[in-house]
C-alpha cells in the first residue's frame, strides 16, 4: 500500500483544524435561540434605520411618490442586508429560508402582529414557546407559566420547544416546586406564593436563624459552647497536626500546614523569627537564625598555613591562594623566584581575581566574572588548587 501523498496529509491536517472540539459542537444554539438572536438584529437594524430617509434630496416628493420610507421595502431592504455577518452560514440561511416570511410581517402584518418575536418564532416557525412553557405542545412549567419554580429555580426548556418542563433550584433551594430550604438555609420568608431561603452563618450544618447560636448542628470544624457553635482551633492539639518542619495556622472551621524557613528545625511561624532551634550553620541572633561567620571566629576555621577561608550560607571553605599547593599541613608556595615579576607583567584577567583571591578562569582579555558563593562551596574543576569545604565545627576538614 503507497503511503499518502504530502498534499494530502495537509489537507487533512487543515480539516481537522477546522473541525469544532467536541464541548463546542455541543453548545450549538437551539433553533429557538437562533430564531430569537434573528428577531434581535432585526429590531436593532430597525432602531438604526428609524432616522433615515430614501437620500435622494427630495424627501417630500420621494415620499409622496414612493410611499414613506418608514414603511417602505428600501427600509426593509437595509434592514435584512445587516443582519448576518458574511461568515455566519446559520443566520444566512436562515434569512434565506424565511425571507417571504419577514416580508410579509413588515409590508402586511405589523400592524396586526407588533411583536415580531411571537408571530415569527411562536406562531410562525414554532421553534419557540411563550415564557413560562415548554415542550412540543408549550405545556405550563411546573409551578405555573407565571411564576415558574415559584420564582427560585428554572424550569427545563422555558420558552422552547424543549426541555421537561423540571425544576432546576437555585443554591439553598429544593423540592420539585423550589420550596425547601436545603442544608445550611433557613426559611425567612414563607407564605402562600413565596418562599425565601437565607445562609446559615458558617457555623451551622442546619439552622433556624441567621447566627451561631441559632445552629441545629454545627458545621465540621466548629463545636458547640455555652449554647453556640465556635471554631474549633485545630493548631492546638496533641500531637500537632502538621509536620516537623511545618507550623499550623488556624482558620475559621480548619487549618493549614505552612512550611518553616529554611534556617528552622521546627518552628512556631512565619520566618527565620520564628525558629524552634536554627540548622547547623546558623545561630539566634535578635531572635532570627542569622549566618554564623566561621571566618571571623577567633578559633581559625582553616587551620592550614597560608589558608584562605571564605564564608558560604550556613558553612565556609578552605582555599589555597594562587602560586601554592595543598598538603596535608599547609598551602605551599610553588612559585620560583621571578614568577612573581613575570606574573605582574600578564593581563589584569590572568591574575588572581581581587575580591574572591581565586584564580581567574580566564587568559588573555576578558570581562571580569564573579563566582556565586555557592559554586565556591560546591563545585570542582574551577581551576582552585587547594579548595576544602568547611563544616559548622571550625577546623574541621571535609
Amino acid at each position: 500500500m503507497r503511503p499518502p501523498a504530502p498534499a494530502a496529509l495537509g489537507l487533512l491536517l487543515l480539516l481537522l483544524l477546522l473541525l469544532p472540539p467536541p464541548d463546542q459542537a455541543a453548545k450549538k444554539p437551539t433553533p429557538c435561540q437562533r430564531c430569537r438572536e434573528l428577531v434581535d438584529k432585526f429590531k436593532q437594524g430597525m432602531v438604526d434605520t428609524a432616522k433615515k430617509n430614501f437620500g435622494g434630496g427630495n424627501t417630500a416628493w420621494e415620499e409622496k411618490t414612493l410611499s414613506k420610507y418608514e414603511f417602505s421595502e428600501v427600509r426593509l431592504l437595509e434592514i435584512m442586508e445587516s443582519l448576518c455577518g458574511s461568515s455566519d452560514f446559520e443566520c444566512n440561511r436562515l434569512v434565506e429560508e424565511q425571507e417571504e416570511h419577514l416580508e410579509a410581517w413588515w409590508l402586511r402584518l405589523k400592524k396586526e402582529h407588533p411583536d415580531l418575536f411571537e408571530w415569527f418564532c411562536v406562531k410562525t416557525l414554532q421553534v419557540c414557546c411563550y415564557p413560562g412553557t415548554y415542550g412540543p405542545d408549550c405545556l405550563a412549567c411546573q409551578g405555573g407559566s407565571e411564576r415558574p419554580c415559584s420564582g427560585n429555580g428554572h424550569c427545563s426548556g422555558d420558552g422552547s420547544r424543549q426541555g421537561d418542563g423540571s425544576c432546576q433550584c437555585h443554591v439553598g433551594y429544593q423540592g420539585a416546586l423550589c420550596t425547601d430550604c436545603t442544608d445550611g438555609y433557613f426559611s425567612s420568608l414563607r407564605n402562600e406564593t413565596h418562599r425565601i431561603c437565607t445562609a446559615c452563618d458558617e457555623s451551622c450544618k442546619t439552622c433556624t436563624g441567621p447566627t451561631n447560636r441559632d445552629c441545629g448542628q454545627c458545621e465540621v470544624g466548629w463545636v458547640r459552647e455555652d449554647g453556640a457553635c465556635v471554631d474549633v482551633d485545630e493548631c492546638a492539639a496533641e500531637p500537632p497536626p502538621c509536620g516537623e518542619k511545618q507550623y499550623c495556622q488556624n482558620a475559621n472551621g480548619s487549618f493549614m500546614c505552612e512550611e518553616c524557613d529554611s534556617t528552622c528545625v521546627g518552628c512556631t511561624g512565619k520566618g527565620p523569627g520564628q525558629c524552634k532551634e536554627c540548622i547547623p550553620g546558623y545561630t539566634k541572633e535578635s531572635g532570627q537564625c542569622t549566618d554564623i561567620d566561621e571566618c571571623s571566629l577567633a578559633e581559625k576555621a582553616c587551620v592550614r598555613e597560608n589558608e584562605n577561608c571564605y564564608n558560604t550560607p550556613g558553612s565556609y571553605v578552605c582555599v589555597c591562594p594562587e602560586g601554592f599547593e595543598e598538603t596535608e599541613d599547609a598551602c605551599v608556595q610553588t612559585q620560583t623566584a621571578g614568577d612573581g615579576e613575570w606574573s605582574a607583567l600578564l593581563p589584569l584577567a590572568q591574575r588572581e581575581d581581587s575580591r574572591w583571591g581565586l584564580p581567574s578562569l580566564c587568559s588573555g582579555v576578558c570581562l571580569h566574572w564573579e563566582p556565586p558563593r555557592e559554586e565556591i562551596h560546591t563545585r570542582s574543576g574551577l581551576g582552585v588548587p587547594g579548595r576544602r569545604e568547611g563544616k559548622t565545627a571550625p577546623g574541621t576538614k571535609s
